[in-house]
């Protein structure tokens, strides 16, 4: 499977991938992003880690794994072939992985800008030593 693995490994962007990126935010639905972000939440829950703080049910991983399996294909194959082959030709297989990255990334910020998940990456606020803080600042002065 080179270009499944080939999404993990990390990439330098060229022309070509920029391109592929652009295309692939563009070829894809607030749903199509929603499903891509529930898949690396259902991925990044395998480790050991954060393991114990989620139960997911096979049957639910095993449905997120063919949704985004089939979004990878349609993206690659059909919405964005041109530019996955001009990408891979110039750039090698590594340019799919950096495009991924960055459509992962658009996902996450959709995700983010909920009111509620807002909420919650604030809460850690108030447990911060302001003080503690600004010093710490001035001191780079």
């Amino acid at each position: 499977m080179l270009l499944a693995s080939s999404i993990l490994r990390p990439a330098v962007a060229g022309p070509y991938g920029d391109d592929l990126s652009k295309c692939l935010v563009k070829s894809t639905s607030s749903e199509d992003k929603s499903q891509l972000v529930e898949w690396i939440f259902f991925s990044i829950a395998l480790n050991p880690r954060v393991s114990g703080l989620t139960s997911i049910p096979d049957a639910k991983r095993d449905e997120a794994n063919v949704k985004t399996g089939e979004l990878f294909t349609r993206l690659i194959a059909d919405s964005c072939k041109a530019e996955t082959q001009h990408a891979v030709k110039y750039e090698g297989t590594a340019a799919i992985s950096g495009a991924f990255q960055l459509l992962g990334q658009v996902a996450a910020q959709e995700i983010f800008a909920d009111p509620a998940v807002v909420k919650g990456t604030e809460a850690f606020a108030k447990y911060i030593d302001s003080d503690r803080i600004e010093k710490a600042l001035g001191a780079s002065k």
